[in-house]
């Protein structure tokens, strides 16, 4: 933070993005909180490491004895500081400051640094053993599916755990309703769920029906942690994950969905809405929101947001390429309306792409010793999305590169196991990173 502008951004950004704690800011300009409010201010400011301006300024505002509520204070400087009118600038920098709790507060946070963080995977194999390190064991699974992961993670990890005397936090999401009669395998079993909540040493919750781009109403209620000491997705989806409606317009995305899936039309199933694909003579029923493209720009900034450590796997090829763009700094690996495709691939991302295709099965490479890795960016909204756009503040300070479905003595997905038996698919990737 720079800047009186800069400041008055993440005013706004936090004060927009926080809305159970915004809430909770009303009753602290109430009459009877308003002195504690102010001193509490005045405090954590100045212990704050702000820009000078910024600091005497807010400092000023609140050193004023005589102030008992709102319409005391200076509103003038309030709106300069903020872009808020008076009461809504004090509450947002209620909210900035953290005066209020945070949704979710009962969960513990991990403390690790990204850098202690890095230093901890650098050295690790399997980086799910930050879990028996990090002062707090918890993990979000995002798209978690029929919980084949959830249910590997707890086998592997509770009785480590345990023998710590610690306990494992496993929450997961997944955008399937468990009341639809698409999806099939992809929900879990009523016993594989039973399991779950019923292990000793385990807090597992899981909700179905909940789009991961949209926690808001969870965060609303507190039902998930801020933070994560690992949060995992498995098998991004496609199309979902496989286009980036920063780099390529409606347009595009939809000839490509065209070409690659067939001719799609809503319809309805067994009194559902759903989703008809016609491919290679075949019609294919999926829920009515499978051919939403949402980018994998969406998908790396709710991971940098959530996660001390970020964990994708298996990364299917046309989804890694598109994942794989946004994580390099040359805007050469980004071009505008051009599909990554067998044919541009190999042009597009050039020596890159001979380091990563030639990388045998089971092997790693830091992504940072072929290309410069992408530094924080702000974000350029798609002409029309239905996900709101963060800014991306901060971003991958490390990103390792494995090749291969499964590893010996990590947990996997029901899909990363079948991926040796799907004889057209080509051998996925394995994504561990570090937010920066």
């Amino acid at each position: 933070m720079q800047s009186p502008n800069e400041f008055r951004r993440l005013v706004h950004e936090r004060a927009k993005q926080s809305h159970g704690q915004w809430e909770a800011s009303r009753r602290l300009i109430e009459e009877r909180e308003f002195p504690a409010t102010i001193a509490k201010l005045l405090r954590i400011v100045q212990e704050q490491d702000l820009p000078a301006t910024i600091k005497e300024s807010l400092c000023s505002l609140f050193k004023q004895q005589a102030a008992r509520r709102v319409q005391d204070l200076d509103g003038e400087r309030l709106r300069v500081l903020t872009g808020f009118p008076p009461a809504k600038a004090l509450r947002a920098l209620c909210v900035f400051f953290e005066l209020t709790d945070r949704p979710g507060a009962q969960w513990p946070t991990p403390l690790l640094a990204s850098e202690t963080i890095e230093e901890h995977i650098r050295s690790m194999a399997n980086p799910f053993d930050l879990l028996l390190s990090a002062e707090v064991a918890s993990v979000l699974d995002l798209g978690a599916g029929d919980l084949s992961f959830a249910a590997e993670l707890a086998e592997l990890y509770v009785p480590k755990l345990q023998q710590q005397n610690r306990q494992l936090i496993l929450h997961g999401v997944d955008r399937l309703d468990p009341r639809s009669k698409l999806g099939g395998p992809l929900h879990p079993t009523h016993e594989r769920l039973r399991m779950l909540r019923d292990t000793v040493g385990l807090n597992f919750a899981f909700w179905g029906n909940q789009d991961m781009c949209a926690l808001r109403n969870l965060d609303e209620v507190g039902a998930l942690a801020p933070r994560y000491t690992i949060v995992t997705c498995w098998a991004p989806a496609t199309p979902a994950f496989a286009y980036e409606p920063t780099r390529l317009s409606q347009a595009i995305i939809a000839e490509e969905l065209y070409k690659t899936k067939g001719v799609s039309r809503k319809v309805r199933f067994q009194g559902e809405p759903a989703l008809e694909v016609l491919h290679r003579d075949r019609a294919l029923l999926f829920p009515p929101w499978k051919f939403e493209v949402v980018g994998p720009l969406a998908l790396l900034g709710l991971l940098a947001e959530r996660g001390g450590l970020c964990v994708l796997g298996a990364v299917d090829n046309q989804v890694f390429w598109e994942f794989l763009a946004q994580l390099l700094e040359e805007p050469r690996y980004r071009p505008l309306e051009r599909p990554f495709t067998d044919s541009t691939i190999p042009e597009i991302f050039g020596d890159v792409y001979q380091a990563l295709h030639h990388l045998p099965i089971g092997d790693s490479v830091n992504l940072a010793d072929i290309s410069a890795l992408r530094r924080p960016f702000l974000l350029r909204e798609p002409a029309a999305s239905s996900h709101p756009r963060k800014h991306a503040d901060h971003w991958f300070r490390y990103v390792r590169i494995s090749r291969g479905a499964t590893f010996p003595g990590f947990p996997a997905s029901s899909t990363a196991r079948m991926f040796p038996v799907m004889g057209e698919e080509a051998t996925p990737w394995f994504l561990t990173l570090v937010p920066s």
